[in-house]
């Protein structure tokens, strides 16, 4: 397979998985263009079956533009399509690992994102201000307004997606704290969640964090006043087109350190549960999942798309050999990650 460069980008500074996959784009240093959505996206590009950001335009062996979304798999076709500089770990065990931690950032982390810019006044403020802006930064006064008020009031309608409500939003503040903690641990110990070269769990907990430490107000505060550690190392994360990965830089199965198990405790004790219960509310036809989660109760609409995240985790580890699939589980055994696979 044999991907056209430079690749093609549409998305925005605004979006989490925009910003992840620019940032996988640079460290591999594959070439791209980036087409800042709303500005300067050719009119004859196709459209994306679903309208998410960020969309890739993709044309293989001299054939037609198709639009791709979905950062996990295009991480993986990239691997295929590019030689060096790789984000996906070569050995099966630490690869799962990286890859359920990858999704839980995108599936679980990107609630706190959504829950806390469209949650608190300040941080509506700031987003409805300056999102619009970087759709038509010469829109007019009342222009900007009519759109500020209009973006608002879309997204804080939507938050029922990510299962931002009055009732989850204790479970989901609580949980962000506690992945500081654990991520300023673990940066404690090794530079990457992957050892001492990026995975795509990097790139994916960098992409939430870019909003959640750096852009919306209320979440930036909690970080720096909690985890300056992780505020730096978005920073440092952003481009690392100059960092010269050794072949020997992922963590080794023998020597996973107890810092990753940290990380993993939260995934059992806030994802993995949710996971369940959405599963559960889907196969049973359920307009509302209802569950516990951190001793509290949960609830929102059913979300058909982690439902596939969960089919998905559970083909992986299928997937993994009779002994791959043993280290797995010793490394998942009592962080609660575990009840996704019974």
């Amino acid at each position: 397979m044999t991907l056209e460069t430079p690749l093609l980008l549409s998305g925005a500074p605004g979006s989490p998985y925009t910003r992840k996959m620019l940032a996988v784009l640079r460290y591999r240093h594959i070439p791209y263009r980036f087409l800042l959505s709303g500005h300067n996206v050719p009119a004859n590009l196709p459209a994306p079956k679903v309208a998410l950001l960020p969309t890739f335009y993709l044309k293989e062996n001299g054939g037609s533009y198709v639009a791709a979304v979905d950062s996990t798999p295009l991480i993986r076709r990239f691997e295929e399509a590019f030689d060096g500089r790789n984000v996906v770990p070569a050995d099966p065990v630490i690869e799962f690992i990286d890859y359920l931690l990858e999704d839980y950032a995108d599936e679980w982390l990107t609630k706190a994102m959504f829950h806390y810019r469209w949650h608190y006044k300040a941080d509506i403020e700031r987003a409805a201000t300056i999102l619009p802006l970087w759709r038509d930064i010469t829109a007019s006064k009342d222009a900007h307004k009519k759109m500020s008020e209009m973006f608002s009031q879309r997204q804080i309608s939507r938050l029922y997606v990510v299962g931002s409500n009055e009732t989850t939003a204790p479970v989901i503040e609580a949980s962000y704290q506690r992945f500081l903690d654990a991520m300023t641990a673990h940066l404690e110990a090794q530079p990457f969640l992957m050892g001492g070269r990026p995975g795509g769990s990097d790139f994916g907990v960098f992409g939430q964090l870019t909003q959640l430490t750096h852009f919306d107000p209320t979440p930036m505060t909690e970080t720096l006043a909690r985890a300056p550690r992780v505020f730096a190392w978005v920073d440092i994360m952003e481009d690392l087109s100059g960092l010269e990965p050794l072949e020997n830089g992922w963590m080794q199965r023998d020597a996973i350190p107890e810092t990753i198990r940290g990380l993993l405790g939260e995934v059992g004790r806030v994802y993995a549960p949710a996971l369940i219960a959405n599963a559960k509310a889907l196969a049973a036809g359920a307009d509302t999942v209802e569950t516990e989660i951190d001793g509290k109760r949960w609830t929102q609409q059913p979300f058909p798309y982690q439902g596939k995240c969960l089919q998905w985790l559970r083909e992986k580890r299928e997937g993994l050999t009779p002994s791959d699939r043993k280290r797995v589980d010793d490394v998942l055994a009592g962080t609660g990650v575990e009840a996704l696979f019974r």
